[in-house]
């Protein structure tokens, strides 16, 4: 029964979303509620709620914070000379804009996180989209597509977690899968062509003059020229400790030198005083991206509210043995492909701690006997990586479509087949190089 209430909480609430009948705020908020009411825990469901909060907050920080640092870091200038760089490669011919944003966002998305990933490629490519015309939502799908390939290295999360249920190394699990992420990023480039050609049939290649494009590097463009305002935010003289700050923050990224949440705030507290030292400038830089943040950090925590139930009624559990307990045995020789297929849905649906510590470690299990390898099953397990990115769970969208300006379910419906198309040729070549087997 709670299996059964759990996907149909799912399916209620992606109906709801899709078709627009609710945002993606309230339906977070609000279906999980009804459906831990219909399952009898009434009582519990403030404890279930604040669980799932209380989990996700480091996270709501680290989003609110990062904001924050990025858009002091835009307004300071910090990404002018990458932008003036970009627009001087790309000009105005919109395929050369959409294949260059895929480039920065798979080069940026080697840290393996999502927020810096998508607040680094938007901030040096959207006044160049706005410039020309490009449809915003190009700017959207490419970082996530980006992002749901890169997110499978080491350090991204899902092959950590991988190594880690299934007590494996980087040689058993990620080695073997580097040229399948190879297959997947050349697969996004292809994208970003197509992308590309219909904009560029579209719009045609627009003749931006040499002064026009150093104007336009280093600004946020409403479709106007800069203003004095803005021209008055900028910090030259500041770029490279701007930079250093920057680039210390991904490597403590990286590191993990201190917990993300308090990294971002501690970078985000000496940018905002050695940029905006007086007082008034600084009240009106954290006004200037308020906005943003709350519409970003509310989602994370309703977020919170839908994996908590979801968590706490064990309706995941009851998913993850209802699911295993459908494959036939006549398919357990197969395991790899079928493990590999099922990763999409798994990994839309669920947090990735719930997948990788709940579900592999039984499919692991299941597989062994039919004599395969477990490091088979883990590595078909992170395929569908390019579905996790677009999952209501993950916060880090939710930071992209603000900044980007476009709608949650138009993105959803936008993505989703390029998405599935990016683990479908990666399911490919993983076949074909003998990294899992049929």
């Amino acid at each position: 029964m709670l299996a059964l209430l759990g996907f149909l909480m799912v399916a209620v609430f992606m109906y709801l979303i899709m078709s627009r009948r609710l945002s993606a705020l309230v339906a977070l908020i609000v279906v999980p509620v009804v459906f831990a009411l219909i399952s009898g825990f009434g009582t519990e469901i403030g404890d279930m709620m604040l669980a799932g909060i209380k989990k996700i907050a480091p996270t709501g920080i680290m989003l609110l914070f990062a904001i924050l640092y990025f858009g002091v870091m835009m307004d300071a200038g910090l990404f002018d000379p990458l932008i003036k760089k970009i627009v001087k490669i790309v000009k105005g011919d919109p395929l050369k804009v959409i294949v260059g944003t895929a480039i920065l966002a798979t080069l940026v998305a080697l840290d393996g996180d999502g927020t810096t990933t998508y607040m680094i490629t938007v901030t040096a490519m959207l006044p160049l989209y706005r410039k020309l015309g490009i449809r915003p939502m190009i700017l959207a799908v490419m970082p996530m597509l980006a992002l749901g390939v890169m997110n499978m290295t080491p350090w991204g999360g899902p092959t950590a977690r991988v190594m880690s249920v299934l007590h494996m190394d980087v040689s058993d699990i990620f080695v073997p899968v580097i040229p399948v992420m190879i297959g997947g990023i050349a697969w996004v480039m292809i994208v970003a062509c197509i992308l590309g050609k219909q904009e560029r049939k579209r719009l045609g290649i627009m003749e931006i003059p040499d002064e026009d494009l150093q104007s336009l590097a280093g600004q946020e463009v409403a479709a106007t020229d800069e203003t004095a305002e803005t021209a008055a935010l900028k910090r030259p003289r500041l770029i490279w400790f701007n930079l250093l700050l920057t680039a210390a923050l991904m490597v403590g990224l990286i590191t993990s030198f201190l917990p993300l949440p308090t990294m971002f705030m501690l970078a985000f507290a000496i940018a905002l005083f050695i940029n905006y030292p007086k007082m008034q400038d600084q009240k009106e830089r954290i006004a200037a991206h308020a906005a943003n943040a709350l519409a970003t950090v509310s989602m994370v925590f309703a977020a919170g509210i839908f994996t908590g139930i979801l968590t706490e009624t064990k309706m995941i559990d009851a998913m993850a043995s209802t699911l295993v307990s459908w494959i036939p045995d006549s398919l357990g020789s197969h395991m790899p492909l079928l493990v590999a297929l099922t990763s999409m849905p798994f990994t839309y649906f669920m947090s990735n701690d719930a997948y990788y510590f709940g579900i592999v470690p039984i499919l692991a299990n299941a597989a062994a006997a039919y004599g395969i390898d477990p490091a088979e099953i883990g590595r078909a397990s992170i395929l569908g990586q390019p579905l996790h990115v677009l999952s209501p769970l993950f916060a880090a969208q939710y930071l992209l479509i603000g900044m980007v300006g476009v709608d949650y379910a138009e993105t959803q419906k936008f993505i989703l087949k390029w998405a599935f198309g990016t683990s479908i040729v990666m399911i490919a070549l993983a076949l074909l190089t003998g990294v899992i087997s049929f």
